[in-house]
């Protein structure tokens, strides 16, 4: 299958882009695992808002999702026929704490190193990530992250499961997308735990940061040679018209820069805490000092860009997925660019990009994603740009491997390179994983 690229007459390969530079795929606990009352788990934040009638539109849950927890080792060979050379994951904190504190759950920590243990022995890379949205529900019963307590339990937990898998793991990252469980679920009330309050967001916002500076302290500690990090949603912001060019600056400040600023300046950009107002974090003294540590890589996940003043769709031929966000590639190499210019950056890694279609299984036995292969492509294409202006960005990780519980949405959107059969659990290799493999391998 031909590569798709904006130059046709030169089709994307390995040589594009950097030596030794990673392919590899991505997923989440919650997402896939299923068997959520099984081997001593407690209940998650997310098991709490699936049970609350209204809250995912097709009404479903992730009890089974993928029951990936069961499949293991057949997931694990299937990752390995993709020719990829690298898996990220994420632990769910309530199988090794059931309740967000005390007691280890061995069962729970044994699952994740039979899984690290497989990856490297099929020759996959493993990087980890720690909290992918699933807090214990026993921590949300005292405030989640609006209280600082639970900063100081994400540190211990952070100790635990680095303790008994970071000398197996090529990277950990402390939290992914710090916006989404802090502002889109204690804001916008669209994820777990669902609150409308833009005091507890920026609250959340702040312990989940501070979590991540102990979490980062305590790992360090332990000197187990894995690289450690962050992972952050990027979404950067582009005025309409000039007269939008305040509202874009606003928009792209308090969605990258909130984040960014104290992870690497060690500092809250002041336009965007003047804008808050009283509804700003209380802070300790020191707060910033902790959040603010050395990175080995910062995580990017990026998937469309906000654009302010518009609608998209009125552009000249505008694409959007299947979850109405805009197809934007060039924002990608634009997105490190800027991040290079404007902060001391550590390594780069595209932790997640991907794109949800209405995908089905033809009569063939094929799915035929021709979107997605040329979404991917496009940003691939966008990724080898950046690299070669400059950017020191080291691995791509396609979102996802397959089909899974997409949060809020349930069953219904399909980001998978492997096509899943939820009533059968069946995987299909999508078109577009053919094509991945064929460019990993190139």
């Amino acid at each position: 299958m031909a590569i798709p690229t904006s130059n046709t007459s030169n089709p994307l390969t390995r040589a594009d882009f950097p030596a030794n530079f990673i392919f590899g795929v991505a997923t989440s606990s919650f997402q896939i695992e299923g068997a959520t009352f099984e081997d001593g788990r407690g209940p998650s934040i997310w098991d709490t808002f699936c049970a609350e009638p209204g809250r995912i539109s097709d009404g479903s849950n992730g009890e089974v999702a993928c029951d990936h927890y069961h499949r293991l080792e057949s997931d694990l060979d299937m990752i390995q026929s993709l020719g990829v050379g690298a898996y990220r994951f994420s632990v769910a904190w309530p199988r090794i704490q059931p309740s967000g504190t005390g007691e280890v759950n061995e069962a729970g920590l044994a699952f994740y190193e039979r899984l690290v243990d497989g990856l490297n022995a099929r020759g996959i890379e493993p990087h980890l990530t720690l909290y992918h949205w699933d807090l214990p529900q026993k921590l949300q019963d005292i405030g989640g992250w609006t209280s600082r307590e639970v900063a100081v339990h994400f540190a211990e937990y952070a100790r635990i499961v680095t303790a008994r898998l970071g000398h197996k793991v090529r990277s950990v990252a402390t939290l992914n997308e710090p916006w989404c469980s802090s502002i889109l679920s204690y804001q916008l009330g669209e994820h777990a735990p669902g609150t409308h309050s833009r005091p507890a967001a920026l609250a959340a916002a702040h312990h989940l940061l501070l979590g991540h500076g102990l979490a980062m302290r305590a790992m360090r500690k332990l000197a187990t040679g894995a690289q450690l990090g962050i992972v952050l949603n990027l979404t950067p912001a582009y005025a309409a018209a000039p007269e939008f060019e305040a509202q874009a600056r606003l928009a792209e400040g308090r969605f990258d820069d909130w984040f960014l600023g104290p992870l690497l300046r060690g500092e809250y950009p002041q336009d965007i805490w003047e804008h808050y107002g009283a509804d700003v974090p209380q802070m300790h003294s020191g707060d910033l000092g902790i959040m603010a540590q050395p990175l080995d890589f910062l995580g990017v996940n990026y998937y469309s860009r906000q654009l302010i003043g518009a609608d998209f769709s009125g552009l000249p031929g505008a694409e959007a997925t299947d979850m109405g966000w805009e197809v934007y590639p060039q924002g990608l190499s634009k997105l490190l660019s800027d991040l290079k210019r404007d902060y001391d950056l550590p390594p780069v890694m595209i932790t997640e990009n991907g794109a949800a279609f209405p995908d089905v299984l033809s009569a063939d036995g094929r799915v035929h994603d021709a979107r997605r292969v040329s979404y991917l492509g496009a940003h691939l294409r966008a990724v080898a740009e950046a690299a070669h202006s400059g950017v020191d960005v080291r691995a791509y990780f396609a979102w996802s491997l397959m089909d899974n519980f997409e949060w809020a949405k349930g069953y219904e959107k399909r980001f998978g390179l492997i096509y899943v059969d939820y009533a059968t659990q069946q995987r299909t290799l999508k078109d577009s994983a053919h094509w991945y493999r064929a460019l990993a391998t190139s």
